[in-house]
């Protein structure tokens, strides 16, 4: 298997070109199964929140905040293991632990018990993305790491789409239950063919490159050293600030996307599903499925095309992107959630869904070039820890809890209440945009060292 595209790191052999791209196939494959498990709870929300009793603060608190202490603790050692270990094996484990989770899900029976499935969720998705992103960058080359991790990237809208879209059609027909179990059960023989298919890069290395490899390694104490070197990163941490807000965006609105049509356009999705012959609840999950699925990805590849272009001009390219994309879609999404009409408001949210997420590829590609290779699974779990403890930890819980308290303590009701507390959320975009700003003037320094 041989390359002609760039040298590889120390210790690494470089894959060819049709491998490269079964393997980019493979891993987002993986990471679309990665959010269908995540995010098919969030079409589910409605149901669940009617069913077992819940206030939109314990939907918030099960979709995200249990899911995200274990995903963002957790991926810190999974991350160090990485540096060391195979990273093919970590990820097909971690894809059968979070599968048979999901699927537990579905057989829970009140909400600590579904707490508990959706904390084991997490527990599996930490082993997912600090290992795949490690492992993209010893098999592409450096001038087509933000394409190939905005590739990868994709898996986010991608699984959303398939989480969203096929769990409100199951959960139409078979119930919310029913729904979990179907989405979890495949993941374990994705697993099965990771395992046996994904390439170690590393383990092709010569004798003698994987004894330099281990001595430095032993070295360096690369979690130490990576906090040290990264401390002295300014557009690290402003970066990943900046994408944990928009993460707390995103995480934070879409368990309630859903129950704010349901809330407060039930008639007229009700005549729009009766247009397609479904029941609301599959009608949803697929509009916002494909919302987010389609649109997502075409942000999310665009941006990683956009700030390759310009980024190897002027590295600033890389920060500006997602600078201006985080006030552009703000106005967007106000339009959307003050229409009356439902129509509307899904075609707003699909455009707000290409903006808002150019900010993928550009965001990853920066943290694993600023730091040396044997670090980037480490700064890769850093910048998913601060990501997701902030996005995914407090964004659901935040967005329930303040339409909770819209709804009751000031007497909006559940419609109105869940309409200006995601109208709040977004609005935090304008400081994500802020910090992308001021990256602007240490990335060219720092990525150039």
């Amino acid at each position: 298997m041989t390359e002609t595209a760039g040298p590889a790191p120390l210790g690494v052999r470089a894959v060819s070109a049709g491998y490269r791209t079964y393997a980019m196939g493979l891993l987002l494959l993986i990471y679309v199964m990665n959010f269908v498990d995540r995010q098919v709870v969030n079409i589910l929300a409605e149901p669940i929140k009617r069913e077992l009793h819940l206030l939109d603060w314990q939907v918030g608190a099960m979709s995200g905040l249990a899911f995200a202490l274990f995903y963002t603790v957790l991926g810190l050692p999974i991350a160090r293991a990485a540096e060391r270990g195979h990273r093919p094996l970590i990820i097909a484990g971690a894809l059968a632990l979070w599968s048979l989770f999901t699927a537990l899900c579905g057989l829970t029976q009140n909400f600590v018990q579904l707490l508990l499935a959706r904390i084991g969720v997490g527990v599996g998705e930490a082993g997912c993305t600090p290992p795949a992103h490690s492992l993209i960058v010893d098999y592409v080359p450096k001038e087509k790491r933000a394409s190939a991790l905005a590739f990868y990237s994709m898996g986010t809208p991608l699984g959303s789409l398939v989480g969203m879209g096929l769990g409100g059609l199951i959960a139409d027909a078979h119930g919310w239950r029913m729904a979990f179990i179907v989405c979890g059960i495949p993941g374990v023989v994705l697993a099965i063919v990771a395992a046996l298919s994904l390439v170690e890069p590393r383990i092709r290395a010569t004798a003698e490159e994987l004894q330099q490899r281990a001595q430095a390694l032993r070295d360096a104490k690369p979690f130490r050293e990576a906090l040290v070197t990264l401390r002295r990163k300014r557009t690290f941490w402003l970066v990943s600030f900046a994408a944990a807000i928009k993460a707390f965006i995103g995480y934070g609105q879409a368990p309630f996307a859903a129950s704010f049509f349901y809330r407060n356009h039930a008639e007229e999705v009700g005549q729009l599903a009766a247009m397609f012959g479904l029941q609301a609840g599959g009608f949803l999950g697929l509009a916002l499925g494909l919302m987010a699925g389609i649109g997502g990805a075409i942000g999310a590849f665009a941006g990683g095309m956009i700030a390759d272009k310009f980024g190897g001009r002027d590295y600033r390219a890389y920060v500006s992107v997602p600078a201006i994309a985080s006030i552009a879609v703000i106005p967007v999404f106000i339009a959307g959630m003050l229409s009356p009409s439902a129509s509307f408001a899904l075609a707003m949210l699909f455009f707000g869904s290409i903006i808002g997420t150019l900010w993928y590829g550009p965001v990853y590609a920066t943290a694993q070039t600023i730091v040396p290779p044997h670090m980037r699974a480490t700064a890769s779990a850093i910048l998913l820890f601060i990501i997701n403890l902030i996005g995914l930890g407090l964004g659901p819980i935040f967005v329930g809890a303040l339409s909770d308290v819209f709804a009751i303590s000031f007497g909006l009701g559940e419609g109105e209440g869940v309409r200006w507390a995601l109208l709040v959320s977004a609005l935090t975009g304008l400081l994500a945009a802020a910090l992308f700003w001021m990256a602007r003037r240490s990335i060219r320094d720092e990525m150039a060292g």
